[in-house]
């Protein structure tokens, strides 16, 4: 049987009446300081919940709507979170609730790899049906598939998934398709199974490796993430330790492509270069300079970059999360550019807002045909998802005149501070509340 979760759209409602104002075409300098991934922290957040001795204390942790989230629903299950800036403290030891069912949980697709390690400490959990951004039907079946493999029985009933075991055992888990998901989740649940778990074509993002980093750290015995066999000896316990998220390679990447498309001179701090080679090989294919240093990247670009073809593929493809920021500056490339979205199947949503903007995109299936046009004006547009909002932004930069971005709720879910950001790259950008 597969499991078919499908995503509302769930937004909230005390930041529903803000909105981003643009002034556009001004070009961008100066340097831009990355935050935490948020990919990575939403998954080793609940992670650290399963040190059933002391405390784990970890850095780096961006500061958006979904960690304060996720943060929430961990205080709902008896933890005690402490936060300074951008060091959390997570003490579990006090944990006494198994069953996470807050309005948090139903908003937040994350929210679901609190069934892994809730799975791995207590051998039961049960967790409400999680949300996130509407960019498509989003399946579970991986997950509960390696659940049931190693040995646990699963059901959902009234839109909550309930798993427990009376053992966990570890075993062989061939993944159907390549999930992120379902790696970092059946990971969690095998690093305290009993014997030897290895998960084969496995994910090979960045924040899959950070979290098998944060597990090991805590006493796990795992090894091979990063490629597509990762083996998992399971431990009897995990304790706390302190670890720091590696830098988010989105938030990033979305700087990067704003530079190219605004022209001037940027640096972009705190990142690793290697996760973003697939972003950097485009924005040179277009004409942009991009130099590359130990932890930061220059952009520079002036007017005049050509049309690319992408193709969204998993890690160390172009990312999925990064098309929608690209299609912008697509928007205005000379030429003509396509992008192939192979991860998601409803992830053009923006498009329609662009076209209030003057872009000349037509969408056939999982395929976009944009054609660049010399210029884009400003409008009243929505952010219709988190990487949507992102692109409306970039947009609005590059746009003449003036550009409303409403929705930003979704922005706020991944960018922290994402106006004061620009405005010190020099952009003309304002928070409104209406």
């Amino acid at each position: 049987m597969t499991y078919v979760l499908y995503i509302k759209n769930i937004v909230r409602m005390d930041k529903a009446m803000d909105k981003l104002v643009i002034k556009g075409g001004k070009e961008l300098f100066g340097s831009v300081d990355i935050g935490g991934a948020k990919n990575a922290a939403v998954a080793i957040l609940p992670a650290a919940i399963m040190a059933s001795k002391d405390i784990c204390v970890i850095e780096n942790i961006p500061q958006i709507e979904d960690i304060e989230c996720e943060e929430r629903i961990i205080e709902s299950l008896g933890c005690k979170i402490t936060r300074i800036k951008n060091s959390v403290t997570i003490d579990s030891t006090s944990l006494n609730n198994l069953n996470a069912n807050t309005e948090d949980v139903r908003k937040m697709r994350a929210s679901y790899y609190l069934i892994g390690a809730l799975l791995g400490r207590f051998k039961k959990a049960r967790v409400e049906l999680p949300g996130g951004c509407a960019i498509g039907v989003r399946p579970i079946d991986q997950h509960i598939k390696g659940f049931e493999a190693l040995g646990a029985k699963v059901t959902i009933e009234h839109g909550t998934i309930s798993v427990e075991a009376e053992n966990l055992i570890g075993t062989n888990i061939y993944f159907d398709v390549v999930s992120v998901g379902a790696t970092i989740n059946v990971m969690l649940a095998a690093t305290l199974a009993e014997g030897t778990t290895v998960l084969e074509n496995a994910a090979k993002e960045p924040h899959v490796v950070d979290v098998a980093n944060f597990l090991n750290t805590m006493g796990a015995n795992i090894k091979g993430a990063g490629t597509d066999v990762i083996k998992i000896v399971g431990v009897d316990q995990l304790s706390g330790c302190s670890y720091s998220v590696i830098p988010d390679q989105i938030e990033a990447g979305t700087y990067m492509i704003a530079a190219a498309a605004c022209g001037g001179d940027v640096t972009v701090n705190n990142v690793i270069p290697k996760h973003l080679e697939s972003i950097s090989a485009k924005l040179l294919e277009m004409g942009a300079e991009v130099i590359e240093n130990d932890d930061s990247i220059t952009v520079k670009s002036a007017k005049g970059l050509k049309g690319v073809n992408i193709k969204t593929l998993p890690y160390p493809g172009f990312p999925t999360d990064v098309q929608q920021p690209m299609s912008a500056l697509l928007c205005v490339a000379n030429g003509r550019s396509m992008i192939n979205e192979s991860i998601w199947e409803s992830r053009f949503k923006h498009i329609d807002e662009l076209k209030k903007m003057g872009a000349a995109v037509k969408v056939e299936g999982r395929v976009a045909i944009i054609d660049g046009v010399e210029r884009l004006t400003g409008a009243i547009v929505t952010a219709t998802d988190l990487r949507a909002g992102a692109a409306m932004v970039i947009a609005g930069l590059i746009a003449d005149g003036v550009t409303e971005v409403t929705n930003i709720e979704h922005i706020d879910r991944g960018y922290p501070h994402i106006e004061n950001k620009f405005k010190a790259l020099g952009a003309d950008i304002v928070r409104v509340s209406y």
